[in-house]
């Protein structure tokens, strides 16, 4: 199960520098994916070790869901085994340690999670341009997709 408070403490403890524990994936096509990842498993959500699973060990033993976007969202939908679970949902209905994906018109190219939601206004950390409780309608994006995240 997902501790929020445990998930956010390490999102905010971690927004705006680099967990030295973890591969920093800016310079690879972007640490947002792979920040996020981490905030979860701080929460208390299980690594899934199989073939196609859900996991972090160093550069070089990981998972493609781990720190790619498209990865990410694939494995939490169709996951019905140990790990990260993403049942996807309304914008209106987002919460808490909640996952948000940005679309640009080609393609998702950014994993946000959920802050804080304040007089309805969604409050977002991310990494690439580090961010906590950043408003989500301060990034660029044509479309999004919004999922509610468990183990």
């Amino acid at each position: 199960m997902l501790n929020k408070s445990k998930c956010l403490s390490y999102c905010l403890k971690w927004a705006y520098s680099f967990n030295p524990e973890f591969y920093n994936f800016s310079y690879l096509g972007g640490d947002c994916t792979n920040f996020i990842s981490q905030c979860y498993f701080a929460g208390g959500i299980e690594m899934n070790y199989s073939l196609n699973g859900w996991f972090y060990q160093n550069l070089n033993s990981r998972s493609p869901s781990w720190t790619g976007v498209n990865e990410f969202w694939n494995f939490g939908t169709e996951n019905k085994g140990i790990g990260l679970k993403i049942s996807p949902c309304d914008i209106k209905d987002l919460e808490i340690c909640d996952v948000i994906q940005l679309f640009n018109g080609e393609r998702f190219f950014h994993t946000l999670i959920v802050t804080d939601i304040k007089d309805g206004e969604i409050l977002v950390a991310a990494h690439d341009n580090p961010a906590f409780d950043t408003p989500l309608l301060s990034y660029g994006f044509s479309n999004l997709r919004c999922g509610k995240v468990s183990s």
